[in-house]
């Protein structure tokens, strides 16, 4: 199979349920995109109790959503929308890239099994292109910004000095253009949005897109990666 990507037009089509995307049965052989290896953050958050949140963004919200959801300490992955108002937190008005907000996975994790700097350097190895400016692979629009939305001053001391830090090392290309800031708002996705790489594997957007990031967790961290996904679903049905 050619190297086709798979542009928005084919995730607004899967996202209202078209038949013809989920008949696709064979997932390409090419990934969309190569991990990169970065180095751990010097600084992380310090251990504490409880159940800690953290809000990344990275392009489309099914596949950051899909990796953390295959990463081992993650007590939940939602995807939804922050940057912008509650009322306009609706995938259609999202879409059109002019409510502030960004696709967005709010991130409930155990930091007795994973650290906020080991969840920052997934997102930034094998999550998406931290490199690329209101955009990621196919999907363009502020909508698909690179973006970590803190909950407290030490994630956002942490998150700036590993961004320094990765910049500093020239790990790539080009330098990060991930924006940092306070979350002031999440507000969960529709529920079609919701464990969408695991529902919908041999979709095409997902096949080529998404797949490959989980495949690269297994291979780059594999001692962070789990088989069993944590859905969303089974948190709703417990």
């Amino acid at each position: 199979m050619s190297r086709i990507r798979f542009s928005r037009l084919s995730r607004c089509a899967a996202a209202v349920g078209a038949l013809a995307l989920t008949a696709f049965t064979a997932a390409p052989a090419l990934a969309a995109e190569d991990a990169v290896i970065v180095p751990a953050p010097a600084v992380d958050v310090r251990a504490a109790s409880g159940t800690q949140t953290a809000v990344l963004a990275g392009g489309c919200f099914w596949g950051v959503q899909g990796v953390f959801q295959h990463t081992a300490g993650i007590v939940n992955a939602v995807s939804g929308y922050a940057g912008g108002s509650k009322a306009t937190a609706d995938y259609n008005m999202v879409s059109t890239g002019t409510t502030g907000h960004a696709e967005s996975v709010e991130i409930k994790y155990d930091p007795s099994k994973i650290s906020y700097g080991k969840i920052l350097q997934i997102f930034f190895s094998v999550v998406h292109d931290p490199t690329q400016l209101n955009r990621q692979g196919p999907d363009s629009g502020t909508q698909y910004r690179s973006a970590i939305f803190t909950t407290s001053d030490e994630q956002k001391k942490v998150a700036d000095a590993y961004i320094a830090q990765l910049n500093a090392a020239k790990v790539y290309k080009k330098p990060i253009v991930t924006k940092v800031g306070p979350l002031e708002g999440f507000y969960a996705a529709e529920a079609y949005h919701q464990d969408y790489l695991t529902l919908h594997p041999t979709q095409p957007y997902i096949a080529y897109n998404d797949i490959p990031k989980v495949e690269n967790l297994k291979r780059v961290f594999a001692d962070n990666y789990i088989e069993k996904p944590t859905l969303v679903s089974a948190k709703l049905t417990n």
